[in-house]
């Protein structure tokens, strides 16, 4: 392991290197940080310990520094703020470090506390200590393993090949660490194994992988990543790490898709009652055609568009012709089968493109997109013969039989309500001169 020590105590560094290099580890001294970032000496580290007090660049804006890098390396470096007085907790969270030592620590306390510094980096979301098991380890190793990741809130227990599958349901570790041998086949068997007991957490090879094939085939069978003996503290630490977060991504990220997924699903369901308000709002219940209100946006519409872009339309104005000897006769249900007959035979005379209404009682209007008068004239006219030519059946076998009067009109330099009035008074001329007709606006 590389120590990377930023400080002024280089009496510290000397009882560091007393501690750890015999055990052939390095302790690298640079005496502040800047000469760290200008050497890139943490490049190279597995753990840094840092002054938090220092000019220009203290150990709380360097820990910033680091944890802000685009590479896992440096946001998950284990980082040690040295201080003689106990820092404030809050401070040491806010700026990612994670934990702090006494720079007149002895020997024996350093030894003591280098591991328990990242005791609150590694505890499950519940507070908890995460669960990782061991399968395939042996005991000497699983009895190091389990005192090193103590630590670091990691709470191991050993299986073997044969258990995995059971302890794997019953303790749903977080983290999974295979053992492995020198011909490189026992984690790839194990990881085949262990895929018919349902999806796996992140797991780590512990021990030397032979060659790149056995490397491939690791990759591919699921691994998350290997680490070569021996295994140190930090380096372990910073796996389990990137292990751990990779696994929380990859949650977060099923549960956001998930979220994602009920959010389009609800904005799909919103879309269609919007679209059913909309219809009932701008529809009449009783003939199914377009209502008053809907008339008064479309006409306005395509005024806009004719005064804009000459884009044409045709408006006709249609009403019953005698509706009210209908109702008198036959009662007001047999008028609104009527109407219902009527609007039916209007829409089944149009085009997709036009657009039919009920604005009234035994009032129609018709808007005829992309239409001159002529053509207009002509649709009129096919509609006054289909209500004139289809007389209505009732239930009871009786004939009602209808007639429409019809007004035609083209747009001019004019309001909405100018052309309506217009296309109105075609409408009368029609009624005066015997009705079951159709008339031009002048």
């Amino acid at each position: 392991m590389n120590l990377l020590v930023a400080t002024q105590h280089a009496d510290l560094v000397e009882r560091l290197r007393m501690a750890f290099e015999g055990q052939g580890h390095r302790v690298i001294h640079v005496p502040d940080t800047l000469h760290a970032l200008a050497d890139e000496a943490w490049n190279q580290a597995q753990l840094i310990l840092v002054d938090a007090v220092g000019d220009p660049l203290d150990g709380y804006r360097f820990c910033r520094l680091l944890r802000g890098e685009v590479r896992d390396l440096f946001r998950n470096l284990p980082i040690l703020l040295l201080a003689e007085l106990e820092p404030n907790p809050a401070a040491i969270r806010s700026c990612g470090a994670d934990g702090w030592l006494r720079p007149e620590a002895p020997i024996q306390e350093l030894l003591e506390t280098l591991g328990p510094v990242m005791d609150s980096s590694l505890e499950g979301e519940s507070g908890h200590d995460v669960g990782v098991l061991g399968v395939g380890l042996s005991p000497a190793m699983g009895r190091k393993l389990a005192a090193l990741l103590g630590h670091f809130h990691l709470s191991l227990q050993l299986a073997t090949a044969e258990e995995a599958g059971r302890k794997l349901g019953a303790l749903k570790p977080s983290l999974l660490l295979l053992g492995t041998d020198a011909t490189g086949e026992k984690p790839i068997h194990l990881m085949e194994a262990l895929k018919g007991y349902g999806p796996l957490p992140p797991v780590l090879v512990l021990g030397r992988v032979p060659d790149e094939a056995h490397q491939r085939r690791l990759l591919l069978s699921g691994i998350h990543d290997w680490l070569g003996l021996p295994i140190t503290g930090p380096r372990l630490l910073h796996a389990c790490r990137r292990a751990l977060e990779w696994s929380r991504a990859r949650r977060l990220r099923s549960e956001y898709e998930g979220l994602m997924q009920g959010l389009r699903e609800q904005r799909t369901m919103l879309e269609i009652e919007a679209e059913a308000l909309r219809t009932e709002v701008l529809t009449d219940p009783l003939t199914g055609l377009l209502n008053r209100r809907a008339f008064d946006q479309n006409l306005e519409h395509h005024l806009n568009q004719w005064a804009r872009h000459k884009r044409p339309f045709v408006l006709v104005l249609g009403d019953v012709d005698h509706f009210k000897l209908v109702n008198d006769r036959f009662g007001h249900s047999v008028g609104d089968e009527v109407l219902k007959g009527i609007a039916a035979r209007v829409r089944s005379g149009l085009r997709r493109s036009d657009l039919a209404f009920r604005i009234g009682g035994e009032e129609f209007a018709v808007i005829l997109p992309e239409t001159s008068i002529a053509a207009g004239s002509e649709v009129a006219e096919k509609l006054r013969r289909r209500v004139d030519e289809e007389p209505l059946t009732l239930l009871d076998g009786r004939t009602v039989i209808s007639s429409i009067s019809l007004g035609a009109g083209y747009p001019g330099a004019e309001s909405a309500r100018e052309l309506v009035d217009r296309v109105d008074s075609a409408l009368y001329r029609a009624k005066q001169s015997g009705r079951n007709q159709v008339a031009l606006a002048g």
